[in-house]
């Protein structure tokens, strides 16, 4: 019996990954580890509810969404672009990092993480957070609503939430174009 296998390419971080020939029945957790040497999404349940395993997908109209890469196929990201952990800081020639991201940086300021096995998967949904408020900003009065909804999926087993919630409000708040002041009432 032998694994039937298919050729995969897709782009990861803005790198053109492939064609590589992997078992059809591969997940994207196993090739961004095994075949794209990207460690730094983690394996937490196996089951896709942790969320310590999500990347970013990059679709072709400027959104981006979370995909849970432990339950996702890794023929599902054929031809298509994402954007793991090792994506967001910006590096110099070297590959040697030069500036965090803005929501990397403030989980730091804020120490938002104890052992930071599911930092990977919050830094992406925050990240996917402030893209879609620079398309569709709110009102100042509903971030903490928003930051809650758009996090509330993630897992954290050191309970670490709140101060990840206080980075990702930070960011909102300091970040200009994300919120609008709600019109006052006559």
């Amino acid at each position: 019996m032998s694994l039937t296998k298919t050729p995969v390419s897709m782009t990861i971080n803005g790198v053109l990954v492939g064609p590589f020939d992997v078992p059809e029945s591969l997940m994207m957790l196993d090739f961004l580890h095994e075949y794209a040497n990207l460690t730094g999404t983690r394996l937490g349940c196996g089951q896709g509810v942790c969320r310590a395993c999500a990347v970013i997908l990059d679709h072709d109209d400027g959104t981006s969404e979370e995909i849970r890469t432990c339950i996702t196929g890794v023929g599902y990201f054929a031809g298509r672009k994402l954007r793991t952990i090792e994506g967001h800081a910006s590096r110099d020639e070297s590959g040697n990092i030069k500036e965090l991201s803005p929501i990397q940086q403030k989980f730091l300021d804020f120490y938002s993480f104890q052992c930071g096995y599911c930092t990977p998967g919050f830094v992406n949904a925050a990240t996917v957070l402030v893209e879609k408020l620079k398309r569709q900003p709110i009102d100042k009065a509903d971030v903490e609503t928003v930051v809650t909804d758009a996090l509330n999926d993630h897992l954290c087993r050191c309970t670490g939430y709140v101060r990840y919630y206080q980075a990702v409000k930070e960011v909102i708040l300091s970040t200009p174009g994300l919120t609008k002041e709600r019109p006052h009432e006559s």
